[in-house]
């Protein structure tokens, strides 16, 4: 998880804090100390963490908190918006022309994702925000990376441009823009060239594209993972080419999480979306104070409605709502429900994003591997349709038939089919109480 090691050791210390009827300038200077140690731990840059605490400092010992009934929360309140800050404070919106197409240059070193970046924001431009990318391909240079773009392109099914590998990439931007106004393509996003380093003749040809293209953004794609090069590379990007944000991958991998937390403050270009997983849907707008609420535990309920509406079918939601009032939930139901559920991510993760999930016991222990899923589908898979309907008839030698079809073991069979018990009963429930509610005027949210 992003940012899991700063997270652990920044929610151990405002706890400290957090119900504290009285705090003392000592107090204060000691959490900040902590902090410190913490941001400089997770790899964020040592002028910015200087910057950060004296900036909370200032504030934890002013007249707001001092003098407030609940200085703990007044607290951490401060360092959540302070923190929210050094991110950007607010989410960076994507650029619209004026006139269209509205023109993006990728641009980034070797290895950062830079290919598969440019097809993972064309897919989000389509199915967000209902857009029609073009893919340009415009790096001659890195072998199969023309082929690359256009697998990507295939398997998104989103037009790529292409014109080989011995035409100048400047020319192969022009002609693209001609055609994305031809074609009515309202993006086109340009997959430029990367070095393993940064040389000149690189920004040169950057130079060159950008002022033939006129691009809305340049947006540079560094991987989190490199930590504080990636600020480097950053800085040094931006004094050349003048980038309008930045896009962070790997950040999924990343448990120090310094380089999100520098870039904004060291280069003054906004973090304008995150990879978050190998996935061709793994790419996220990045939201500053979901970001914050997040590292200090504070959850993510957003980004959790986010991910639900784009990955549940709202028809099967009022279905399976129909089919829980009226006790007619089967194991075909609970497989549909796994699939969805599956698509919005890792469940650890998706918890991660409750409010107080910090605080609940285990919940660092729960790892939902694929591998567990898999079992659980292969079992349902391995009955037959009436015992899907009717759990109740699978005897010793049906479990037994189950467990050998799906290559699982009778304890994982008798373990699913008990608790899928347990779930209908809580819904038999849960239906008694909506019962009772509607008589007394109560409805739950849920139904």
């Amino acid at each position: 998880m992003a940012f899991e090691g700063l997270a652990d050791r920044l929610q151990g210390t405002i706890q400290k804090i957090r119900g504290k009827g009285k705090i003392s300038e000592a107090d204060v200077k000691e959490m900040m100390r902590e902090v410190r140690l913490a941001l400089l731990e997770a790899d964020v840059n040592f002028k910015v963490v200087k910057q950060f605490v004296k900036k909370v400092s200032e504030r934890a010992v002013g007249q707001e908190v001092m003098k407030s009934l609940t200085p703990g929360q007044q607290v951490i309140k401060v360092v959540q918006e302070e923190l929210t800050n050094l991110m950007g404070g607010e989410q960076s919106q994507i650029a619209v022309a004026k006139r269209p197409p509205t023109v993006i240059m990728m641009v980034g070193l070797q290895g950062a994702g830079k290919t598969t970046t440019t097809g993972k924001l064309g897919n989000l431009l389509r199915k967000k925000h209902n857009r029609k990318p073009l893919l340009v391909a415009a790096d001659i240079y890195r072998p199969a990376a023309i082929k690359q773009l256009e697998t990507v392109g295939k398997q998104l099914s989103l037009p790529v441009f292409s014109m080989g590998d011995q035409v100048s990439p400047v020319e192969i931007a022009k002609k693209a823009i001609e055609k994305a106004k031809e074609e009515h393509h309202d993006y086109v996003l340009i997959d430029t060239a990367g070095r393993l380093h940064i040389d000149e003749n690189l920004m040169g040809e950057l130079k060159e594209i950008k002022e033939l293209s006129n691009p809305d953004e340049i947006f540079l794609v560094v991987d989190a993972m490199t930590g504080q090069d990636a600020v480097n590379v950053a800085q040094s990007f931006n004094e050349a080419l003048g980038i309008s944000g930045v896009v962070l991958t790997k950040l999924d991998g990343d448990t120090r999480g310094g380089a999100a937390l520098s870039i904004r403050s060291v280069t003054e270009k906004p973090i304008k979306f995150v990879g978050m997983g190998e996935k061709m849907d793994a790419l996220e707008a990045f939201h500053p104070e979901r970001m914050a609420s997040r590292i200090l535990g504070m959850g993510d309920v957003l980004s959790l409605i986010e991910k639900a509406q784009a990955n549940v079918d709202e028809e099967k939601a009022k279905e399976l709502e129909q089919k829980m009032r009226t006790m007619s939930f089967t194991f075909d139901d609970f497989l549909d429900q796994l699939g969805q559920v599956k698509q919005m991510g890792p469940l650890d993760e998706l918890l991660k994003m409750m409010p107080g999930a910090n605080k609940m016991k285990g919940l660092d222990k729960l790892k939902v591997d694929d591998k567990q899923i898999s079992h659980v589908e292969a079992i349902i898979q391995s009955m037959t349709g009436d015992e899907k309907i009717h759990p109740e008839t699978i005897n010793a030698s049906r479990r037994k038939r189950i467990a050998k079809g799906s290559g699982t073991s009778i304890q994982e069979v008798n373990r699913l089919l008990k608790q899928f018990e347990d779930m209908k009963k809580m819904m038999k429930q849960m239906s008694g109480m909506q019962g009772k509610g509607k008589k007394k005027g109560m409805k739950f949210p849920f139904m």
